[in-house]
């Protein structure tokens, strides 16, 4: 199955894992995108240690400087994708799932990723929903996804071509609904999503300067970071707290009323 078929103005389609697997490992572009996505994630999230790390879609080329550094990495990959062991040469980190049941427990994840998954998901309001799930409170979600105003979703040579693009108003309102609290968004992939290699040679030039003109304008994928809020719950009425309580009635008794019997009259 290849990737480079139907037009993403039709509805969302997942992407075949050995042709996305084929692009970011063996093309001389797929190299170039997964260098410029995963070092501005490094960027973001230079510290790992200790924690869960998961992935969805397919995320993988962006997880591998997670392992080692972090407690547990996970892959998570679409059944319509299908899956691939993951990472080379390694025990498998890699799994299969359903779209918006996970293997994973409430609140597991500390770190998610998300490439290739929310714009070419049929449901993606579930999907958000489970996303917000698994994390734990506190914990950050990054959504990889085509810039609608960049080169790259105007192409269907790259897989940033396929499903819905977003800007980065329509992504910010949609994780709101669903809880989350955008946090920090950046651009990357200035560079044309094309595979000469005069635009390759110049890669990482492009990169440098797209970022120092534009936050999101330019570049071809939006990659916006959103955190877990959990906030304790409001108990009902008002309370009230009483710090230095009256004593001056403390051993007063009542008297009786004259011309009565101070014990009651059975």
């Amino acid at each position: 199955m290849a990737i480079w078929g139907p037009s993403r103005k039709g509805r969302a389609m997942h992407l075949d894992v050995q042709d996305l697997k084929k692009f970011y490992y063996r093309t001389g572009l797929g190299r170039v995108a997964q260098r410029a996505v995963r070092d501005q994630l490094r960027d973001l999230w230079p510290n790992s240690k200790g924690q869960t790390v998961a992935g969805y879609g397919f995320a993988a080329p962006l997880l591998r400087p997670f392992i080692g550094d972090a407690r547990r990495v996970v892959a998570l990959m679409p059944g319509p994708q299908g899956v691939m062991h993951w990472p080379a040469g390694q025990d498998n980190m890699s799994v299969l799932c359903e779209e918006t049941i996970w293997p994973l427990q409430t609140g597991q994840v500390d770190k998610l990723v998300l490439m290739h998954g929310l714009e070419t998901s049929e449901n993606p309001s579930a999907l958000l929903d489970e996303c917000f799930r698994v994390l734990g409170p506190g914990g950050r979600v990054m959504f990889v996804v085509p810039n609608r105003a960049g080169l790259w979703a105007r192409r269907d040579v790259t897989p940033f071509g396929y499903g819905r693009p977003y800007s980065l108003t329509q992504l910010e309102a949609q994780l709101k609904r669903h809880s989350f609290t955008p946090e920090r968004h950046a651009a990357v992939l200035f560079t044309p999503p094309s595979q000469r290699k005069v635009w390759l040679k110049w890669a990482n030039t492009f990169e440098g300067f797209g970022r120092r003109v534009s936050s999101y304008l330019a570049g071809g994928v939006l990659m916006v970071e959103a955190s877990k809020q959990v906030y304790a719950p409001k108990k009902k009425g008002l309370g009230v707290d009483v710090r230095a309580p009256l004593r001056v009635l403390e051993g007063a008794r009542p008297k009786p009323v004259a011309g009565r019997d101070a014990s009651p009259q059975r």
